[in-house]
């Protein structure tokens, strides 16, 4: 199998892991959102599951890209739509068709941006050693 042959394996390979991470992810979402009590650590959880399934997302689009930029990628996402709750436009949006709320949110919180920075950059570096294994078995 030549070098091309050999890439484009990879890269199909690469988007259905993120395809299938990112289905596991939403699933695991929707269900600490809908079948948990609404507490701290489900809102953790939550947000935690929310950035990886960005990252997977953003992976799975751009597989070519280090885990780096997909993980500053995600990173950006995930502060922007916090940010973007401060003005108040995302709770309406939510109001006028709940289900927005799952990709928007609601309100701005602090503790959101730490949950979900911690959670790409252990995504980021978990994705990064499994390429590297990758690399050392060609």
């Amino acid at each position: 199998m030549g070098d091309s042959a050999g890439a484009g394996r990879w890269i199909l390979i690469r988007r259905s892991a993120c395809a299938g991470s990112l289905a596991v992810l939403v699933i695991a979402g929707l269900a600490v959102h809908t079948m948990l009590p609404d507490t701290a650590a489900t809102d953790i959880a939550g947000d935690a599951l929310y950035a990886a399934a960005v990252y997977a997302f953003v992976a799975g689009i751009a597989v070519r890209q280090s885990p780096l930029v997909v993980g500053a990628i995600a990173v950006t996402w995930c502060v922007g739509i916090e940010l973007f709750q401060l003005t108040g436009l995302p709770l309406a949006a939510g109001a006028a068709f709940p289900p927005a709320m799952l990709v928007l949110g609601t309100v701005f919180d602090p503790r959101d941006l730490v949950v979900y920075v911690v959670t790409i950059v252990a995504v980021t570096a978990t994705d990064a050693g499994i390429g590297r294994l990758r690399d050392k078995g060609h």
